[in-house]
């Protein structure tokens, strides 16, 4: 274990920001996690995951600890499901791919999301219809002050719409290790009404689709739309989909009557924010390295030496935008630091 000076953080963040770390180090294993969190020299300390879920919008005066704890394995199963574990720092689409490969169901609807397995947890990850929450069992996390390993089941993760305990009263005081997920052996539950899976599914010519069909027809839907963050720095969806009252929204139809909404309680209804966005005029709008993407207005991006700062103008031009055109307040989903 070594640590590192004046380390550049463009590697290891999914918009490509060239932000620097004064102090740096990569743990690989449980006791090295405890004997970092130790170290009196370094009281201030940023932990760091696959970067998908972050803009850096400096140099970071502290010590950067990349969780790079690796591997997968099946704890127990019965004759329809299985427990499997996988560490933090697995990342989070190769370990939807190890399941498939096994024909383990679940989370396949989960394909393409960037990140690692141990920041999937913390945003309660979801997509096209399946929250990570439906397949989770337990996590294990370090206790930061205490240099413990606790035991979180989903009833303490309080899981809500990406969110959950350790973005709420746990934040910063746990570091989580591995997750443990509980998916079907067979007679899988396939989730296909959502967005346009089922239209993507005939597309592929597949009447009857396998959980691997699905993962497949997720990829292809992804691919289409979202930029691939090897090639155009991005962090995903930047910006979660606002709940608004079922009141505010009918007084919007009245100037918007194409506004897409999708029921969330009695009272309350969730619209898509990408929508919003492309009405306000953003959608694939460029400002020199950095801009809106072309195919989907949720995703900011950076063309190539954007700086953190620079992105982080733009989401504020585009929430008060929003704010001005339909009195709704979208929120980051990103950290930014």
């Amino acid at each position: 274990m070594h640590i590192q000076h004046n380390i550049s953080l463009k590697p290891y963040n999914t918009f490509g920001i060239d932000a620097k770390a004064k102090y740096f180090v990569s743990v690989s294993s449980i006791e090295q996690l405890k004997q970092v969190l130790e170290l009196t020299e370094h009281p201030k300390k940023l932990i760091l995951g696959g970067g998908s879920n972050m803009l850096l919008t400096k140099d970071q005066d502290l010590l950067v600890v990349h969780v790079n704890l690796k591997g997968i394995s099946t704890i127990s199963e019965d004759s329809d499901s299985v427990l499997v574990k996988a560490y933090a720092g697995e990342n989070w689409h190769e370990f939807v791919l190890w399941c498939l490969e096994k024909d383990f169901g679940g989370i396949e609807n989960l394909s393409l999301i960037p990140g690692n397995v141990g920041s999937a947890p913390i945003q309660n990850i979801g997509a096209y219809g399946v929250e990570l929450k439906e397949t989770f069992v337990c996590c294990e996390a370090m206790n930061v002050k205490e240099k413990t390993i606790e035991t979180f089941t989903k009833s303490d993760c309080n899981f809500g719409y990406r969110n959950s305990i350790f973005k709420q009263q746990a934040k910063d005081n746990y570091i989580i290790t591995s997750v443990t997920f509980k998916l079907s052996k067979h007679s899988h539950k396939l989730h296909v009404n959502y967005g346009s899976i089922a239209s993507q599914l005939q597309e592929m010519g597949i009447h009857t689709p396998t959980i691997q069909d699905v993962s497949k027809a997720v990829i292809a839907i992804r691919q289409q739309k979202l930029p691939d963050p090897k090639e155009i720095g991005n962090s995903g969806s930047f910006f979660k989909n606002p709940i608004i009252t079922k009141q505010h929204y009918q007084a919007l139809l009245n100037n918007f009557d194409d506004m897409p909404s999708y029921p969330v309680s009695d009272n309350e209804v969730k619209v898509p924010a990408g929508w919003l966005i492309e009405k306000a005029g953003f959608k694939g709008k460029r400002f020199g390295d950095y801009g809106v993407h072309k195919n989907q207005a949720l995703v900011l991006v950076n063309y190539g030496n954007a700086k953190g700062s620079d992105i982080l103008k733009l989401a504020e031009l585009i929430q008060k935008t929003i704010k001005n055109i339909f009195n709704i307040s979208i929120e980051a989903e990103v950290n930014i630091l």
